[in-house]
C-alpha cells in the first residue's frame, strides 16, 4: 500500500480538509463536554504551582491541596465579581437621571426625523408602540431563554471546577498515559511538548491578568482625570473585556459611552472614547507584545482567524479559548516533523529557542523535571 507520503498532492489536501471537518464537527457536538474541560486544563496549569507548594512546603495530601487550590481560585473570581457588583449598584443610583437623558435624546431624535424625512411625530410614537406591543409578545420566551443560559453557564461553571480539580489531582496518572500511548523513542518529544505547554500557558495566563490589571488601572486613573463618574468601573469594565482579542475592546468602548452618557451627557463622549482607544492602542503596541505575545509567538494573521472560528464554534468562551489552544497547536507542530511547516504558518517569524533537547544531560532533566508534577 503506498503511504501518505508517496501519495499525490490531492489525496494529501483531501486528507486535511476531512480531517479538519471531523475536528470542527466533534468541537460543535461535544461543546458542553470540551469547553470546560478546555478551561479546566488551563485553570489547572495556573494553579499547578499553588498546588506543588502546598505538597511539598505544607506537607497536605494531594486530595486537600487540589481541592484548596480550587477553592483559591474561586474565591478570587468571586472577590473581582463582588467588586464589579459594587460598582454596578452604584451606578443604579443614577437610573433616573439615565431615563431622563433618554428620554430628551429620544425626543431630539424625532424632531430631527420630522424635519427631516417629515415624518410626524405621531406616526413615529405608533410606530414605537407597534414594535414595543410585538416585543412585548415574545418577551415570555425571551425571558426564559435568559434563564436557560444563565443556568447552563452556572452548570458549565461548576463543571469547570471539577475537571480543574481532578486534572490536578490526577496529574500523574495523566502524564504517564501520554507518555505510555507513543512508542519509547518519542518519549524525549512527549515529556518536551508537555513541559512546554505548561511553561508557556501559565505564562499566557499570568501574562493577560498582568495586562488585566495596567490597562484597568490606567483606564480608570485617566477617566478620573478627566472627571468621569464612575472611572473605576469604566476601567474595570476595559480590563475585563480586553482580554478578549479584538472584540473585546470594542465592546468595552460600547458600555463606556453608554455609561458616560447615561450620566455625563454627550459633552465627554469623545473624551471617552478617545482615551480609551488610546489606551488601547498603547496596550496592543507596547504591552501585549511585551507581556503576553512573546508567551504564545503566534502571528495576528492567525490570531484574528483563531478568534473568528472560536467565536463561530463556542461563542464567547471560543473567542478566549482559541489563542491558548492555538498555542498548544503550535508547540505540537514545532516538535513533529510532518507538521513543521503549520507551525511555521502560526508563529511569528522569529525563531523558537524551546526545541526539544537533543542532548543527553538535557534530556535526563527534562525527565526529572516532569516526574515532579
Amino acid at each position: 500500500m503506498t503511504s501518505t507520503r508517496q501519495s499525490p498532492f490531492y489525496i494529501k489536501l483531501a486528507m486535511v480538509l476531512i480531517s479538519l471537518i471531523a475536528l470542527f464537527y466533534i468541537a460543535v457536538l461535544g461543546k458542553s463536554i470540551l469547553v470546560p474541560l478546555v478551561f479546566g486544563l488551563l485553570f489547572s496549569v495556573v494553579l499547578l504551582p499553588l498546588a506543588h507548594f502546598m505538597e511539598r512546603k505544607l506537607h497536605f495530601p494531594r486530595s486537600l491541596a487540589s481541592i484548596l487550590s480550587v477553592v483559591i481560585l474561586v474565591l478570587s473570581l468571586a472577590a473581582l465579581l463582588y467588586l464589579v457588583g459594587m460598582q454596578i449598584t452604584n451606578l443604579a443610583d443614577d437610573w433616573p437621571q439615565f431615563k431622563q437623558q433618554v428620554t430628551s435624546s429620544v425626543n431630539s431624535l424625532q424632531q430631527w426625523i420630522s424635519s427631516k424625512f417629515h415624518i410626524r411625530i405621531k406616526q413615529q410614537n405608533n410606530y414605537i408602540n407597534n414594535a414595543t406591543s410585538k416585543l412585548l409578545e415574545t418577551g415570555s420566551s425571551v425571558i426564559g431563554d435568559i434563564v436557560l443560559s444563565f443556568s447552563s453557564t452556572m452548570l458549565t461553571l461548576v463543571f469547570i471546577l471539577i475537571d480543574t480539580f481532578f486534572l490536578l489531582f490526577y496529574r500523574r496518572l495523566i502524564i504517564r498515559f501520554l507518555v505510555a500511548v507513543f512508542k519509547e523513542e518519542n518519549s524525549v518529544i512527549v515529556f518536551d511538548i508537555l513541559t512546554h505547554i505548561q511553561t508557556r500557558i501559565r505564562q499566557y495566563i499570568m501574562g493577560l491578568l498582568i495586562e488585566m490589571v495596567i490597562v484597568s488601572v490606567a483606564t480608570a486613573l485617566a477617566l478620573w482625570i478627566l472627571g468621569v463618574k464612575y472611572a473605576i468601573l469604566l476601567g474595570l469594565i476595559t480590563g475585563l473585556f480586553n482580554i478578549i482579542p479584538y472584540i473585546g475592546i470594542f465592546t468595552a468602548t460600547l458600555l463606556s459611552t453608554i455609561v458616560t452618557f447615561a450620566t455625563a451627557g454627550a459633552t465627554k463622549l469623545l473624551l471617552v472614547i478617545a482615551t480609551i482607544l488610546g489606551i488601547h492602542l498603547i496596550d496592543s503596541n507596547v504591552l501585549l507584545p511585551v507581556v503576553v505575545g512573546s508567551k504564545v509567538r503566534i502571528n495576528a494573521f492567525i490570531t484574528v482567524i483563531g478568534v473568528i472560528i472560536g467565536n463561530a464554534v463556542w461563542g464567547i468562551a471560543g473567542t478566549f479559548l482559541a489563542i491558548p489552544i492555538i498555542a498548544i497547536a503550535k508547540i505540537i507542530f514545532d516538535r513533529i516533523e510532518p507538521l513543521k511547516p503549520w507551525g511555521y504558518l502560526f508563529g511569528d517569524g522569529k525563531e523558537d529557542k524551546d526545541l526539544p533537547p537533543k542532548d543527553a544531560k538535557e534530556r535526563a532533566i527534562l525527565k526529572e523535571e516532569l516526574k515532579e508534577v
